[in-house]
C-alpha cells in the first residue's frame, strides 16, 4: 500500500497533518532539594502497599539501599509474615470438617489406608484423628523403604537379607549379567545396570 494512498489516510488514528505528538509530563524528584525528573519509583514501605515515591536514578538507589520492608517489626511477626506468605496470607484449614470419630467416613479412610500398609510422611491421616506409620518395620527392626523393597526384589533377595548376603548376591549378578558373559548381549547391560542401581540404594540407605 501507498502511502498517499486514501484508503492508508483514513485508517489513521488522525489523518495526515492533524496528527500531533502528545508528550507525557514526568514529575519531579520527590527527594528534598532535588530538582531532576522522577523517572523510578520506588514502594512507601508496609500499610501502604500501592504507594510509591518518585524519585531519579541516583536518589532512588540511595533509598533502595536502605529501605527494609521488615523494620520495626519482632522477629515473631516477621517468622508469622513469612509462615503466611507461603499461602499468599490467605486464611488455610485443615483437611476434614471433623476428626476422624469411628465410624466415620474420614477415619473409615484412613483406616484402611493404614490396613494397607501405606505410608503417611506428611502426617494427612492426623488430622483425621489417625495414625499411620510412615514406613513397615521387618522382623529384625530395620525399617523397610519402598525404594528398598523394590531394590531387594530386583536382586531376588527377602527382606530380612543381611550385609553380607546383599554383597555376595551383587558380585554373583554382575557376574552373570556382564555383558562380556553374555556375548554382548544389550538386553543383558540393561538388567546389570538395573542390579547396580538397586545396589547403591540399599547401600545408600545403610542395608550393607
Amino acid at each position: 500500500m501507498k502511502l498517499d494512498s486514501p484508503l492508508f489516510d483514513r485508517i489513521r488514528v488522525k489523518p495526515g497533518d492533524d496528527r500531533t505528538r502528545r508528550t507525557t509530563q514526568i514529575a519531579c524528584c520527590e527527594w528534598a532539594g532535588c530538582a531532576q525528573a522522577g523517572t523510578h519509583r520506588a514502594p512507601k514501605g508496609r500499610h501502604r502497599e500501592g504507594q510509591y515515591w518518585r524519585f531519579c536514578l541516583d536518589h532512588v538507589r540511595e533509598y533502595n539501599q536502605s529501605y527494609n520492608y521488615f523494620a520495626g517489626m519482632t522477629d515473631d511477626a516477621v517468622c508469622a509474615y513469612q509462615k503466611d506468605a507461603l499461602t499468599g496470607h490467605r486464611p488455610t484449614w485443615t483437611m476434614g470438617a471433623k476428626p476422624g470419630a469411628p465410624g466415620s467416613p474420614h477415619g473409615a479412610a484412613s483406616a484402611g489406608f493404614r490396613a494397607a500398609g501405606y505410608g503417611d510422611p506428611f502426617g494427612f491421616a492426623s488430622e483425621f484423628g489417625e495414625t499411620v506409620q510412615p514406613e513397615r518395620r521387618e522382623a529384625e527392626g530395620r525399617t523397610i523403604r519402598t525404594a528398598e523393597r523394590r531394590a531387594l526384589e530386583v536382586m531376588g533377595l527377602e527382606m530380612s537379607a543381611g550385609a553380607g548376603e546383599i554383597k555376595a548376591r551383587f558380585k554373583s549378578l554382575v557376574k552373570l549379567h556382564h555383558p562380556d558373559a553374555n556375548g554382548g548381549d544389550r538386553s543383558a547391560e540393561d538388567r546389570l545396570r538395573n542390579v547396580i542401581q538397586a545396589y547403591n540404594s540399599l547401600k545408600q540407605a545403610g542395608f550393607c
